[in-house]
This record gives structure tokens, sequence and C-alpha cells, in this order.
């Protein structure tokens, strides 16, 4: 016996057999509690990150075609790390005449979307000077999400009762800190915040169509970015191995790693002890 989420989002008792075979979750009944990757066609919108590689990888190797968007193509692209099977497709989620003509090429195919697009750079408000850093971070995670929202959304939503291969899952990948401001990299823990926010009001929209919309928390990813920040981080890899996880058992929000875990906690237990320990962390690690 397990609970699972059903496409209504209401918690259901499912029964399997004790021992079961390797293709017991190619089962109809199975497949409607989870959102499998196996047999479905994807879309990963920033394969120019190091999680984006990593997260088509663990797609394909999970029995999913995958698509991995590729902004300004022209750019040299280490395309190394992605298997064969999966294709290249330009996508620039800060463009939205990019993002409008993917979906009309592709968006009646895509059964499950995970959204890699990240920018995200250290920095509060009172060691910057203007907001062109700011409006990054808003360009490329709030209103990227938007306009990925915008275009696949009604399709997705359309195609949540096609059978058995339908249309099933939506996976946002955001940093803890957007339940709790990091004042390290304040500005861009706000726009997390309100991502987190719109992420809701696209689960309220997507549900009538039995679509989950996955959100995983992360602490400090082991990228470029997060360089100067000690351990412990969460590598590529094993962030990519949780969304695989996330989809194949149908849930709704996920904590990856030591630090995520940590808040999560913390902010359960003493929520103003949590903020004034993160300011403690965030003074005089700043950046410009």
């Amino acid at each position: 016996m397990s609970l699972q989420l059903d496409k209504a989002g209401l918690a259901a008792a499912f029964a399997r057999p004790a021992n079961t075979s390797p293709d017991a979750a190619d089962d109809p009944q199975w497949r409607e509690m989870t959102a499998s990757p196996k047999f479905r066609r994807a879309l990963v919108t920033d394969g120019r990150t190091a999680v984006g590689r990593a997260t088509a990888a663990a797609l394909a190797a999970a029995g999913a075609t995958v698509h991995v968007g590729i902004a300004e193509p022209w750019k040299p692209f280490d395309g190394e790390a992605l298997p064969q099977s999966c294709e290249i497709v330009p996508l620039d989620v800060t463009d939205e005449r990019s993002v409008r003509d993917l979906a009309a090429d592709i968006g009646g195919k895509v059964d499950i979307l995970v959204n890699t697009a990240e920018y995200a750079r250290p920095g509060g408000l009172l060691d910057r000077r203007g907001t062109g850093t700011i409006r990054s971070e808003i360009e490329h995670n709030y209103l990227g999400l938007v306009h990925l929202a915008q275009t696949f959304g009604p399709a997705m939503r359309g195609r949540g009762a096609d059978g058995i291969d339908s249309a099933v899952a939506w996976v946002n990948l955001f940093s803890v800190y957007a339940l709790a401001n990091w004042p390290a990299y304040g500005t861009f823990s706000a726009v997390e915040a309100a991502c987190l926010s719109l992420s809701h009001c696209l689960r309220a929209e997507m549900r009538p169509g039995g679509i989950r919309v996955i959100n995983l928390f992360t602490g400090p990813l082991d990228t470029e970015w997060f360089q100067t920040v000690p351990p412990p981080k969460v590598a590529p890899q094993t962030l990519a191995k949780a969304i695989v996880s996330a989809l194949d058992r149908g849930i709704e929000d996920v904590f990856v790693g030591d630090v995520a875990e940590d808040v999560r906690r913390r902010l359960q237990a003493n929520p103003k002890a949590l903020e004034h320990e993160l300011a403690r962390q965030g003074n005089g690690q700043a950046g410009q």
C-alpha cells in the first residue's frame, strides 16, 4: 500500500503486489498515479546549464524522448554530455517570440516540461548600483516562467487525458531560499519567491487538466555562481536524479540536499530564528 496523489491533487491509497516485475511501472492504473517519464516526450528548457544537461541525460536514461532547449545556438555549446537520442531545439526563455515559435512546433507533443533556466548572482540590495542584475534575474527566472506557461501550458492542459502517454507534469527548480530570503543572494531569493508564488497559480490552473506541477527546492548548487559558498552543495547529477524520482513517485514538492532539508525543518520549528541566522550568514558574503 502507498499513498499517492491522483490527477486532481487528492490523496489516494494504491495497492500493489509485494513482489513486482520490472515492468510493473507500465501498468496503466499506476501511470495514472505518477508522472513516469518512460515512453513520454520531455522538454528541458535550458541545456547550457550543468543541471539542464544532467537532467536531459537522466530523463533519456529513464526512457523519455528528450528535447533540449539552447539559447543563442551560434554560441559554442558542449553537447557531449547529452545522449545522442536528445534533440536540440532553439529556445530562449527570455524571448517571448522564441518560446512561442518552439511551442508552435512541438507544444502539442510535450508530455513533461522541466524548466532548468536559471540566473543566479550573489548580492543583495545595498551593495549594488542600478538594476541591471536584478532585471536579468527577473527576465530569466520570473518572466521566463511566464513565457513558458502562457505558450506550453494550455496545450499540455488540453492533453492531460490522452491515455497512458498523455501530458503529465511541469517541473520547476527553485532555490530553497524562495521560502526564506538569504541576503547573500538577496535579490535572487526574492525573485525565486515570486516564481514560487507563480507556480502555485500555475498548479491551480493546470490541475483541471490533470497536469502535476512539481516544485523541487535545493540549497546552493555545485555550479560556477556558487563557487564561493562552502559545502554542502547539490551536484547537478543529484538534482537530475531527484527530478526523475519525483516524476516516478508523482509527488508535488521535493527538498533536495542537506541545506534544503535543514531550511524546511527550521521553517517549521522557528521561522524568525531562521531569518536571523540567514541574515548573519549573509553579512560580508554578498557580491557585487
